[in-house]
């Protein structure tokens, strides 16, 4: 078998592994997303740094070594050299502009679900600040992740099948990994039609388009330091301040939402492909 193969087979074996194992428990005592407690909360938390985990035993196990940056690296370094830091920039205040005009197509698609908010316009300008702020602080929760992902799988996967399947592949393993949480109700609820099953599949679409975003900012920083993946998961939106909290939003009108998501997902899978193909031209 492939080196190469061998070792993502045996890092994706832990990751699923160690993290069905956590999610399972969550499921097996009967909790659901929506009405969970902290304890639960916090198991399911453990889970999530899985891949981070298996990355490390894998490299143990394979002998493959803990450089911090560099070729075949964990790529932890942060380096701000050159117009590197233009695209840390850019990973902080990417997901403030497509979950705002996310949330504004589920404003023009279903308007009952906002409602006049007492909030002062100094809270509107600040609060996409703070949410910046507070993912780049809480980046760390994040690293849980993007270590074994970003870090690990897809470099295993762009080498075995090039850079446009990687891409696809990854996406789909990447949802994957969040079915039995999406089961229990994670990002879509459960009462939708389709469930979970469609779930499952809108998750492995939306894993796909961050996934190709969070690969194209890797690749430009040379590190998987998640501020991005961080930024997204602490809801930046300012729109958010006037969504009622119990808004019931139709499974579909969520997915259009994605829409600004998917459309720069497009826009950097188009350019890694150009990179990538101009980088083999120079090789040649």
């Amino acid at each position: 078998m492939n080196i190469t193969k061998k070792r993502l087979l045996i890092y994706l074996g832990l990751s699923f592994g160690m993290a069905w194992l956590v999610f399972l428990v969550f499921i097996l005592t009967g909790h659901t997303w929506s009405g969970s407690t902290p304890e639960m909360m916090s198991l399911v938390s453990l889970g999530m740094l899985a891949p981070a985990a298996s990355h490390i035993i894998t490299r143990k196990i394979t002998g493959e070594g803990f450089r911090l940056s560099g070729k075949d690296s964990m790529m932890l370094g942060i380096d701000l050299k050159g117009k590197k830091w233009l695209f840390f920039l850019v990973a902080v205040i990417l997901p403030v502009i497509y979950a705002t005009l996310g949330d504004a197509v589920i404003w023009l698609m279903c308007p009952e679900a906002f409602g006049e908010a007492e909030v002062s316009s100094f809270v509107v300008i600040i609060y996409p600040l703070l949410a910046i702020v507070q993912g780049v602080v809480l980046s760390f929760a994040a690293l849980g992740e993007e270590l074994g992902w970003r870090g690990y799988m897809m470099p295993k996967l762009i080498e075995l099948v090039g850079m446009p399947k990687a891409i696809i592949i990854g996406g789909i393993i990447w949802g994957l990994w969040h079915a039995p949480l999406t089961c229990v109700g994670h990002n879509f609820g459960m009462d939708y039609p389709g469930f979970p099953y469609v779930g499952i599949v809108l998750m492995c679409l939306f894993c796909t388009a961050l996934g190709t975003v969070l690969m194209y900012v890797t690749i430009k920083t040379n590190s998987i330091w998640p501020f991005m993946h961080a930024v997204n998961n602490s809801m930046p939106s300012v729109l958010l301040l006037f969504m009622k909290q119990d808004a019931r939003i139709p499974l579909w009108i969520h997915t259009l939402s994605h829409i600004p998501l998917i459309i720069i997902a497009i826009l950097c899978f188009r350019l890694m492909i150009k990179r990538n193909s101009i980088t083999k031209e120079n090789t040649h």
